[in-house]
């Protein structure tokens, strides 16, 4: 697991900015740090998405975050070179000669597609078999970011719930003009931490595990192809060139739905 320069880095470059031009308009960073909207936000935001969320699934999600920020992605092109190996030694030894290195295998999908393979099992079955299981996988990524996309739709409208309680207690305080404008100015606030952690934390959040769930997607395309091409006892040359397809894809974008 390594840290995601990209999700660190653009972080720090959007709160920076907020800040900086915060600052440069002649605010101060205590105008926008305010407990009391802090935690009606971010309390409000996280027990709307628990309820709307069953907790089997706000747990994956919770777990899923880590991708964010640190990517866990293995290297496809030594997956790859990890297959035709495979390949090679089969084309040698036949299928049961992959028996011992299947307990050595790290990545359970591969695992269990070697051990289909070396189990003699049909062609047709491994491949719905290993299909059934990246739709699940796919599913059960999909479902987790979309955890992340309620939270953006819920924090700004919490923030403005937030603005409102503001404005109850600066309309209790008129009497007071002097403190009327600082009120007007507190309560708002949390319609910024609203609107700033749906669209610099929460959002991106999703986008960026679509993302990591796209690259896993193509991983374990690729090791069923490649166990595929070593059933069928394909030329490690020829299966090579089949798998060299998979890293001329054009990258699909994040986009919301």
């Amino acid at each position: 697991m390594k840290p995601d320069i990209a999700s660190i880095t653009g972080a720090i470059v959007a709160i920076g900015a907020i800040a900086g031009g915060l600052l440069l308009e002649g605010g101060k960073l205590s105008d926008i740090a305010q407990y009391t909207a802090a935690l009606i936000v971010i309390g409000g935001t996280l027990g709307a998405v628990m309820i709307a969320t069953p907790l089997p699934l706000l747990i994956g999600a919770g777990k899923r975050f880590a991708s964010v920020f640190f990517d866990s992605s293995p290297d496809q092109k030594a997956v790859m070179e990890q297959l035709l190996a495979y390949a090679a030694k089969a084309r040698r030894g036949g299928l049961s000669s992959l028996e011992k290195e299947v307990t050595a295998v790290s990545d359970p999908f591969l695992a269990k597609a070697l051990n289909l393979a070396v189990d003699g099992a049909d062609l047709r079955a491994i491949r719905s078999m290993l299909e059934l299981e990246m739709d699940a996988a796919e599913h059960e990524g999909e479902a987790q970011a979309k955890v992340f996309e309620s939270a953006g739709g819920f924090a700004p409208t919490v923030g403005i719930i937030g603005a409102v309680l503001g404005l109850i207690q600066v309309m209790k305080n008129l009497a007071n003009i002097d403190e009327v404008g600082h009120g007007i100015a507190v309560s708002f606030v949390a319609t910024v931490y609203g609107v700033a952690l749906a669209n610099l934390f929460f959002l991106p959040a999703a986008q960026k595990i679509k993302a990591r769930l796209h690259a896993e997607t193509q991983k374990r395309e690729l090791i069923c192809e490649g166990v595929a091409g070593i059933v069928e006892g394909l030329n490690p040359r020829l299966l090579q060139v089949k798998l060299d397809a998979f890293f001329h894809r054009p990258s699909e974008p994040a986009t919301a739905e």
